[in-house]
């Protein structure tokens, strides 16, 4: 198997759509590519859109995960840069829901050539409340206390989390489905990708993004407040913030059309 396939098979990638412009759609913690679902048709007319599951999610295949590397967000990072490279990508307009916002970041500071724009959906570079003047959202000892659940009923645990990121007045279609994802993931791939994703702090890199960034920031959002997203426009150099009447931390999944309609006035800037 080369590379190219390796890769393909590795992150279960999937490619849609044949536009001169390419969205690479990165899935946050516990999801899968499938949860793009609700944007791809109006996407897929205009763009190439491409699709992948991280090493440990979904359909990507485990034999290849690596507890080192993916005990941080820059092994995802490098994830992101192996797949623009085995499928010779460049100028991407990189979408990433939750998490993958960071990643997004950490990847195209690390080789800027790959991408144009960065759009993120719900992001947040920190869940900590730092003191003194730093609030994402979370005390330490309470997500300490939720990933300990994981260890106790990771059941429970999904049950728990799932109303909480999808929104509570949410379909109970919805938010099944992603305590479904939650579920289906290992629990110990799953528990190291939460630490990686809910005790990082990567503020200290927004300043050095080397592209335009436009946020889509849900008006009413247990995960990520709009305050978070005040934040992350005023430190990153060049950003746009939109703030989306509606509950929740998946805006791509419970308000695609809204975010298909900005992403696309977005791209045609």
């Amino acid at each position: 198997m080369d590379l190219r396939q390796k890769i393909i098979t590795r992150n279960n990638i999937s490619i849609h759509g044949s536009g001169e412009t390419t969205l690479l759609l990165a899935h946050g913690f516990g999801c899968d590519q499938n949860m793009w679902r609700f944007m791809l048709p109006a996407l897929i007319p205009h763009y190439k859109v491409v699709l992948f599951d991280y090493v440990g999610s979904g359909n990507s295949q485990l034999s290849y995960y690596n507890q080192e590397r993916y005990s941080s967000l820059q092994g995802y990072a490098q994830d992101v840069l192996e797949i623009c490279e085995a499928l010779n990508l460049s100028d991407v307009i990189f979408v990433g829901h939750s998490v993958s916002s960071m990643i997004g970041i950490i990847a195209s500071i690390k080789q800027p050539a790959y991408f144009k724009r960065l759009v993120m959906v719900c992001p947040s570079p920190c869940f900590l409340n730092i003191k003194p003047d730093y609030f994402g959202g979370f005390e330490k000892v309470d997500l300490e206390e939720l990933l300990g659940l994981m260890d106790k009923n990771y059941i429970g645990w999904a049950n728990y989390l799932s109303p909480l990121v999808m929104g509570g007045s949410q379909s109970d279609e919805l938010i099944g489905e992603l305590s479904g994802s939650f579920c289906s993931t290992d629990p110990l791939i799953a528990k190291s990708f939460a630490e990686a994703t809910f005790f990082s702090d990567y503020r200290y890199l927004l300043k050095d993004a080397k592209h335009p960034v436009i946020i889509f920031q849900s008006a009413r959002d247990a995960l990520a407040s709009v305050d978070i997203g005040n934040y992350m426009q005023q430190q990153l150099p060049e950003a746009k913030l939109c703030i989306i009447d509606a509950e929740g931390h998946c805006l791509h999944m419970t308000q695609p059309e809204i975010v298909n309609q900005h992403l696309r006035e977005y791209i045609g800037d």
